[in-house]
């Protein structure tokens, strides 16, 4: 009788342990969510997704179109305003860049974090550049304090070869140009960043 028990208790921990192992979803599942929020949200904004054959032939989004370019990094990407007229005013090697930015979860459908609204807070990063790669290290700001990592989502790097000092630009960026969280959770975001500024 008691091995019938122990039997009988032994079958109801499996059964139990195997239905939590099916509520959690597979990285495609969730790669496929992650999909249809971006969808979902490109549809709800009548965003207009132009090629990046087509962007590259003037490197300009037209907002009264309402136009984001999908780049090969899967990023889409609207500049708004370009910034500095001076064509020098570029992002180099080692500069320092303040930014004010909102971010909006597609998951969640609210925004989750800001400095927009704080003008006493700005977030900062380092922008480094090697033979192989590019990265940006927060040094202050919401990011930093919020995520508890210093890396820059690699999103917000796409657009600093196309514009200057002060530009303004909105991006959707997929989990895998995102920060630690959006990869771990594969969460995409949609970011307004308001101001890339040279810190000099």
């Amino acid at each position: 009788m008691k091995k019938l028990i122990f039997l009988f208790a032994a079958v109801l921990t499996c059964g139990a342990f195997f239905q939590a192992c099916s509520d959690q979803k597979t990285y495609a599942e969730m790669l496929e969510e992650e999909q249809d929020a971006i969808d979902a949200f490109i549809k709800d904004r009548d965003i207009n997704v132009i090629s990046q054959t087509e962007f590259l032939k003037d490197t300009l989004t037209d907002t009264a179109r309402n136009e984001y370019v999908q780049l090969a990094s899967g990023v889409y990407m609207q500049i708004v305003d370009r910034g500095s007229k001076n064509l020098a005013d570029t992002v180099k090697k080692n500069d320092l860049i303040l930014v004010r930015f909102m971010e909006y979860g597609l998951l969640e459908g609210d925004t989750t974090l800001s400095n927009l609204t704080s003008p006493e807070t700005v977030d900062e990063f380092k922008y480094t550049v090697s033979s192989t790669s590019i990265a940006g290290i927060f040094t202050s700001g919401f990011m930093l304090n919020y995520y508890s990592s210093s890396a820059v989502p690699a999103g917000w790097l796409v657009p600093l070869v196309y514009v200057r000092d002060r530009a303004h630009v909105r991006l959707i960026v997929p989990s895998k140009m995102g920060h630690s969280t959006a990869q771990n959770y594969v969460y995409p975001y949609y970011y307004d960043i308001r101001k890339y500024q040279i810190y000099k």
